[in-house]
């Protein structure tokens, strides 16, 4: 459904993308992990069709780039930053409902349940909200549309708890008929909503992990992790999960339960800074445990 073939980008001669290649099926729910500056931003921004960029992206076969009109109305789209829109609320809900031939009482609908009072904001300019009320009015707008295609780039920030529980509720509600790509730091918060994870580093595939195969619940899997200093907090957390230091807490060893994966792999990425190497591979329990 959504390819990326060796998709390159350059920013003042800095390589942002570098040749990345990646397949997203119908009904993959991707969490899309990483550092700052590893490009995940960017890669979401060549698949919505706003960069020029090396390489070929293609959703269903069709050049975002080349076919934005057509394209985009099959996307709901939640940006990490809300963009500086002027028009009135109630303008920017008809226009976002009418690219996908929505009604806009759907779009206020789902705004309403993530506790926005839209009746007192419609004539208001969107850049006037404060951050709470825009990230809550971009998440109606991308959720109470038939998008087949969800792309949210850190889309629970500047939520407050109650609307963030609700958030994740609507995206449960979603799962059986949407394509998601959700771009977040708390990977913890998405793992029950995904089936894979892919992690990019300075612009690479460094993970691709498929976590919703056969027996991954009761497997186990070997983790060796290096880190390029030695750190207290990941040395009380990684002791926590019973690992051991191997090398001065440089190097740690350990084993995880499938069912664990990603939440452990969620931990983990507090630390993405420090860590130099991840491997983890599938064991047998019965070895394990001789």
């Amino acid at each position: 459904m959504i390819r990326f073939d060796n998709v390159g980008k350059d920013f003042r001669k800095q390589r942002v993308l570098d040749g990345v290649n990646l397949e997203i099926g119908l009904g993959e729910r991707i969490a899309l992990i990483g550092s700052n500056g590893a490009g995940k931003t960017t890669l979401i921004r060549c698949l919505l069709g706003e960069y020029t960029h090396q390489g070929k992206v293609t959703i269903d076969g069709r050049e975002p780039r080349n076919e934005r009109t057509l394209v985009l109305g099959r996307i709901g789209f939640v940006p990490q930053l809300p963009p500086p829109l002027k028009m009135p609320v109630a303008q920017l809900v008809g226009f976002a409902a009418g690219v996908c031939h929505s009604a806009s009482e759907r779009i206020l609908a789902v705004a309403r349940r993530l506790g926005l009072e839209v009746e007192a904001i419609l004539a208001r300019p969107f850049n006037r909200l404060s951050g709470g009320m825009k990230q809550k009015l971009l998440i109606a707008i991308a959720l109470g549309r038939d998008a087949q295609v969800l792309v949210l780039d850190e889309p629970a920030a500047n939520l407050d708890p109650e609307a963030r529980h609700t958030f994740f509720s609507l995206l449960a509600e979603r799962l059986a008929g949407s394509t998601m790509i959700i771009s977040s730091h708390r990977l913890d918060e998405v793992a029950p909503l995904v089936n894979r994870v892919v992690e990019l580093d300075t612009g690479r595939i460094v993970l691709d992990d498929r976590v919703a195969e056969e027996g991954a619940l009761a497997a186990l899997f070997q983790v060796h992790l290096t880190f390029t200093r030695a750190d207290a907090a990941i040395t009380r957390t990684l002791a926590a999960w019973q690992f051991a230091d191997r090398r001065a807490g440089l190097e740690w060893h350990g084993t995880v339960a499938g069912a664990d994966r990603l939440r452990f792999m969620g931990v983990v990425a507090r630390y993405v800074g420090l860590l130099a190497r991840i491997e983890m591979h599938a064991l047998d329990p019965a070895v394990v445990l001789q």
